[in-house]
Parts: structure tokens; sequence; C-alpha cells
């Protein structure tokens, strides 16, 4: 196995265990704590993000990692790969960057940390559920996009592995 191959191997791995991180979530995670009343699922949603934001350390491996070797394959593999493969290689990288990470970055980190500012020991009734209004939908909707995009990534990925 050449280093092309394993660098595949790497980004189709790490792409799809984000894939199966925002599913998880997606399916599991948010239709679960959205049962629960404003202020549990503030301060639930909270917590599981301050273990992201704490840098826990695989959560970084494989979320930075899946970045990494997605365009060191992308970089070695645009000029090695058939024009097909050149073309759905193009097509992953761009959606991932765009429709995963760029929302990622742009939106629902920036919800989580507007999360993390309340200070929800002053908060009333009526402000958890302002809170929660402002967040869950507009959440939920750009992890749906970013779910979706990740596993037509991950597909895409696997695809060139079986065309290798």
């Amino acid at each position: 196995m050449d280093f092309l191959e394993m660098a595949l191997v790497a980004a189709t791995l790490l792409c799809s265990l984000v894939a199966g991180f925002l599913f998880a979530f997606a399916v599991v995670v948010m239709p679960g704590i959205s049962s629960l009343s404003d202020q549990h699922f503030i301060s639930t949603f909270r917590v599981m993000d301050r273990v992201i934001q704490n840098n826990q350390p695989l959560f970084m491996l494989v979320w930075i990692g899946s970045i990494i070797t997605l365009i060191t394959f992308t970089v070695l593999g645009i000029s090695e790969l058939p024009r097909v493969e050149q073309a759905i290689l193009a097509i992953a990288t761009s959606l991932y960057l765009l429709a995963v990470q760029l929302p990622t970055l742009t939106m629902n980190i920036p919800l989580n940390n507007k999360l993390q500012s309340l200070s929800v020991e002053k908060m009333g009734v009526d402000e958890f559920r302002a809170a929660r209004d402002e967040f869950e939908t507009r959440w939920k909707y750009w992890n749906a996009i970013r779910t979706v995009s990740a596993i037509v990534t991950s597909l895409m990925l696997i695809i060139l592995l079986f065309l290798q």
C-alpha cells in the first residue's frame, strides 16, 4: 500500500467517524434531550458541548484528522488519479469542507458558544424557553445538513477505495 492509498484509507475512516458522530447527534442525542424541560435541555447540551470544547483528545484527533487526511489525499490524488476519480474526489472534498466544516465553524459552534455564555443560574422559565427556541431548531437544521453531507462524502470516499 503506497502513501496515496494510506491517505485515502485514513480520510475515509476519519470522515466516516465524523459522519457517525453527526448522525448519532441527529437521530439519538438531540431527539433524546428534546424531551427534557428547557432548563434541563440547555444544561445537558452545555455539559456535552463542554467535553468537546475542552479539546477532548480523541474527538479532536478524529475531527481535525478528517480535514488533514482528506486535504492530503486531495492534494496527492488530483495529479495521480484518473479523471473520473479526480471528479469524485473534488466533489467529496468540496462537500466536506463547505457543507460539514464550514457550517460547523459558522453556525453550530457559534450557537454552542451562545449557550455556553448563558448565566443559567440567573435565568427564569421564560428566558430558558427563549434561549432554547433560538438554539434548537437552527442547530438541528445545520446538523442535518452536516450529517447528510458527511455521509455522502464518506460514500464517495468508499467508492474511491473500491476503484483503487
